[in-house]
């Protein structure tokens, strides 16, 4: 089994209770927001393997495994989490704007508000980008053709008696 499946067996086993499945998350939301109030801090991409970035921001390899899997959408090379092991070569190096979108995204509120984001995205870009993905979610319905108006098909007759008919 790779690191990846193990991880989301752990993640999302339908075994434990609700007050079980409740902390795990919880403490893995506040796992990972310090390891990005870090990585938004760095100056640097950041590279290494599980064991070493695990090390680095001081969770456990099943943590970063987590996080690795989260952040992989957001990154300018995807990494290949599907195969990676504890010897493969990561890069952190993350598209600011992607990543700003994607926490948007998920809801991550905890983590698109890090005050880190002052640094990195204009306070207009990021309202920009939230404005954007919320607005990519939106449905808008069209306005409904009354009974007496006239048929958008052009025929020329009342919609009840032509296309509305069915």
């Amino acid at each position: 089994m790779s690191l990846l499946e193990e991880w989301r067996q752990a993640a999302y086993n339908s075994a434990t209770s609700q007050e079980e499945y409740d902390a795990f998350w919880n403490n893995y939301f506040l796992l990972e927001k310090g390891i990005y109030e870090s990585l938004l801090s760095a100056k640097r991409a950041v590279k290494g393997t599980i064991p070493s970035l695990a090390k680095k921001y001081k969770v456990d390899t099943m943590t970063m495994v987590g996080f690795l899997d989260g952040i992989n959408d957001s990154l300018k090379t995807p990494n290949p989490i599907e195969t990676m092991d504890e010897e493969t070569e990561l890069s952190l190096a993350y598209d600011k704007e992607k990543l700003y979108y994607n926490m948007v995204e998920a809801r991550a509120e905890w983590l698109y508000t890090l005050p880190q984001w002052d640094d990195l995205l204009t306070e207009e870009r990021r309202k920009e980008l939230y404005k954007q993905q919320k607005s990519s979610t939106t449905i808008v319905k069209d306005k409904k053709i009354g009974r007496n108006e006239p048929c958008p098909c052009g025929s020329g007759k009342k919609y009840k008696f032509c296309c509305g008919k069915n």
